[in-house]
Formats: structure tokens, sequence, C-alpha cells
């Protein structure tokens, strides 16, 4: 019994990593769609989501079965709570990378700006990394990576209010540019939430590691 009970921890850690890469390649789907105003792409997009949020149901589920049958005890237990609470917050970042492939549609055709779709761009590489490296701290179960990730999403902050401040200064200039940069900051906005949902990320991996609830980059917020 013990076995299998190992066996279903270990699989639900690999689902919530598989679930992880999902999330990271709808984001990335979801800006290139955008910046390239390819609308296929981001119907893409929208359309994967239904095996996204049923990766997240299917592991809810199965923490809940755990809990119920195995009554997990001190690191197991917060194994599986970590699993729970972190699926939920992948699953909304794939609903924001759902927003971006939206806008795309709602928007093609609109008068656009090169250099801000190229800002866009670069901040939802340096996303994608921080994603990425998200989920390696969780696979390792690293705290201090996962502290250290915490405190770089600031930068992600910093260019948001960048992309935004520019918007507003092309949108004076140019009264025909008010749709595609409103979506711009919508755009820059969801790939900032995404930042704030890793930094959600970064705290349960503490706690797994630790046991201690804690709230990181807290200047921040």
């Amino acid at each position: 019994m013990r076995k299998i009970y190992e066996e279903e921890l270990a699989n639900l850690h690999v689902h919530f990593s598989e679930m992880g890469m999902m999330v990271n390649e709808a984001i990335y789907k979801s800006v290139k769609a955008f910046t390239n105003h390819d609308k296929e792409l981001a119907q893409q997009v929208i359309e994967n989501d239904v095996v996204i949020n049923a990766r997240e149901t299917e592991l809810e589920k199965k923490c809940f079965e755990l809990i119920a049958l195995q009554q997990p005890v001190t690191s197991d237990l917060r194994k599986i709570v970590t699993v729970m609470k972190a699926s939920a917050d992948l699953e909304r970042m794939g609903d924001h990378a759902v927003s971006v492939a939206k806008s795309t549609i709602r928007v093609k055709g609109t008068k656009r700006v090169p250099q801000v779709e190229a800002d866009i761009a670069q901040l939802s590489e340096k996303v994608k990394v921080m994603v990425e490296g998200v989920l390696e701290a969780y696979i390792k179960e690293d705290a201090n990576q996962a502290k250290e990730l915490a405190t770089a999403i600031n930068d992600i902050d910093n260019e948001f209010y960048a992309i935004y401040q520019q918007c507003i200064d092309e949108m004076k200039v140019d009264s025909e540019l008010v749709l595609g940069a409103t979506d711009y900051m919508l755009v820059a906005r969801y790939l900032k939430r995404i930042g704030d949902y890793v930094t959600n990320i970064c705290e349960w991996i503490v706690y797994l590691k630790t046991g201690k609830v804690v709230e990181l980059n807290t200047s921040k917020k």
C-alpha cells in the first residue's frame, strides 16, 4: 500500500510539471500570436485552454482523494497542498494567456506600433523565463531559488509600467492608436499578472520546503 501511495504522489508531481509546461507554451504562443498578428495561432491557444483546465480539475480531485483516503501527515501533506494550490495559480496563468490570444483576434487590422510590440515580446520572454524558473524550483524543492525569483518579478513590473506609459504617450500623439494601444496595455497587464502568479507559486514552494506560509516580495505588494 505504501508503495502505491508513493507512486501516486510521484504521479501527482509529474502531472503538475506537465501542466506547467502546457501553461508556459500557451503564454509563449499567445504573445507570439499577438505580435505576429496571427489569428490562427491565437485561436489554437483559446481552444487548447480546455486541456489546461481539465488538468487542473484532475489534479485537484486527486489531491482531495489522497487527503481523504491516505490521511497524509507533515511533509506528504505539504506536497499535496502545494500541488493543489499551485495548480490553481497555473490555471489562472493559462486564463491570462487566453486573454492575450483574444486580444489578438479583437484588434487584428487596427493601427499598430512596432516598438511597443517589440517591448511586449521582450516582456513575454522574461515572463517565460520566470515560469520556467519556478517550475524548476518546484521540481528541485529549492526554496532559495523561489525567493530569488519572487524578487526578480520586480523587473516584470517595471517593464509593464514602461509599456503602459509609452502607450499613453502614443495615444496622445495619434488618436488612431487608441484601440491598438489599449490592447497593448491589456496584454502587458496580463503578463504582469502572470508574474504575480509566479510569485504565488514561489510562496508555495517555500511552504513545501519549510512548512511556513510566507509572503514574498512584500515591498511590491
